[in-house]
């Protein structure tokens, strides 16, 4: 048995991506390997966060006692996790189950395209006001499919250009999402963004969660 490092577990609603607004199981692990400037779960990428280890069987049992059927595997950064495989294998198995995971960019989503069942993604590109940019690695633009989901958070002018510029040179053919930094880019400077430069395949996103609770409150 695998032993992993959960931050916390809950039930609430998916407060982003393609499921916004649906019931989610949220299994938010410990541990990134980028520190991103507007990062709003550090704490749970703390060395000494003291967190739940659990095995894959104790996860599974976990999901199943809540009867929702989708679940977003976040942190911190999911990938990074020991062994993550052998949960997904596990989680795959289940067909009631719908996997999500919420992944930064920087580590290749290859290993997990070919597994039964797979997780959806959602690819968070890091654009330059996050101090990471230089981390995303541009593979995962062409092995994503229909069925994932890529995500910009913008906190600048320059953050928007830049989502653009990768929008074009990829072409993705999944839904994609522009967000703003939470407090720092209002939704109407997105809003025109995407009418004067006709990006329309793209969707603006709030994090519903903020909105519903305090935008601090963890479990939620």
């Amino acid at each position: 048995m695998t032993e992993y490092n959960v931050a916390e577990k809950f039930v609430s609603i998916n407060g982003e991506g393609r499921l916004a607004g649906r019931p989610a199981v949220f299994i938010r692990f410990k541990g990134c390997n980028l520190r991103c400037s507007y990062c709003d779960t550090m704490w749970a990428n703390e060395k000494s966060l003291v967190c739940e280890k659990m095995t894959e069987d104790e996860i599974y049992s976990y999901i199943k006692s809540t009867g929702i059927s989708c679940v977003t595997l976040t942190g911190g950064e999911p990938l990074l996790q020991k062994d993550i495989e052998v949960l997904l294998e596990k989680l795959g198995r289940d067909d009631f189950l719908k996997i999500e995971i919420e992944t930064n960019g920087s580590i290749s989503v290859k290993p997990f395209i070919s597994f039964k069942n797979r997780p959806s993604f959602t690819l968070d590109y890091k654009c330059p006001s996050s101090g990471m940019e230089e981390h995303m690695l541009e593979e995962n633009y062409s092995l994503i499919d229909e069925s994932d989901t890529i995500k910009f958070v913008c906190g600048s002018p320059e953050d928007l250009e830049r989502a653009k510029t990768i929008i074009e040179r990829f072409k993705p053919p999944c839904p994609i999402y522009l967000s703003p930094v939470f407090g720092k880019t209002e939704p109407a400077e997105i809003v025109d963004f995407i009418i004067k430069n006709k990006l329309n395949n793209v969707n603006l996103q709030l994090q519903l969660h903020k909105f519903i609770w305090n935008p601090d409150k963890r479990g939620v």
